[in-house]
């Protein structure tokens, strides 16, 4: 599928460093986004329950970073029929990840996918897009390992674009679009790394 010039590698990062970000529409047409309010995670404040903390201790599960990329975009396209993730988003963002800066964190229970999510980032910023569960807590301890792994790189930047119920629960906040815009800027100027290549770690926040 050709990738058309507005989900190009260059157009995608110039947008992301105005804090802008592209959608679908349920026909497929693209459209762009910078909400004010912006939601974001706090790093320092981000909240684990006492159940997720648990499990986090259960024997089994590990945490692997892009090492399925295009299955980890495609399951969260397939979350619901109204899904703003396109065909043309999907290829957009594996090329993305050919570039080296779109990154997917995978939860795995044995060799079983049990959840994960994606985003970009963009010096000291991540930019959260989409996250799905197949097993019980499979996207929240992805999230939990992607904060984890932003503290132990220096990131500063926790971009969710919106806020939900599910990412209140663990201490996500929204700011104005001119201060989300003030730390997007420090953030990108950052010589930061999310991730050099593929890598498995043990599940052990």
């Amino acid at each position: 599928m050709e990738i058309p010039p507005d989900l190009q590698p260059e157009s995608l990062l110039g947008a992301y460093a105005m804090g802008i970000f592209p959608m679908a529409d349920r026909n497929g047409c693209l459209e762009w986004f910078s909400p004010d309010p912006r939601a974001i995670l706090e790093l320092n404040r981000f909240k684990i329950s006492r159940s997720l903390r648990s499990r986090i201790r259960k024997n089994g599960y590990e945490i692997r970073i892009n090492t399925c990329f295009r299955t980890v975009i495609e399951r969260c396209a397939d979350r619901s029929e109204g899904t703003w993730i396109s065909r043309e988003i999907i290829e957009a963002y594996c090329l993305l990840r050919e570039w080296g800066f779109a990154h997917s964190v995978e939860t795995f229970f044995g060799n079983q996918l049990a959840g994960g999510l994606y985003g970009v980032s963009l010096g000291g910023a991540f930019f959260g897009e989409s996250m799905f569960t197949l097993l019980p807590d499979g996207s929240k301890l992805a999230l939990v390992a992607l904060v984890e792994r932003m503290k132990q790189r220096g990131m500063t930047l926790l971009d969710i674009q919106f806020m939900t119920d599910h990412l209140a629960r663990f201490g996500a906040t929204e700011i104005s679009r001119a201060e989300y815009l003030q730390r997007l800027n420090f953030a990108i100027q950052q010589p930061i790394r999310f991730a050099d290549a593929a890598r498995i770690t043990a599940l052990d926040t």
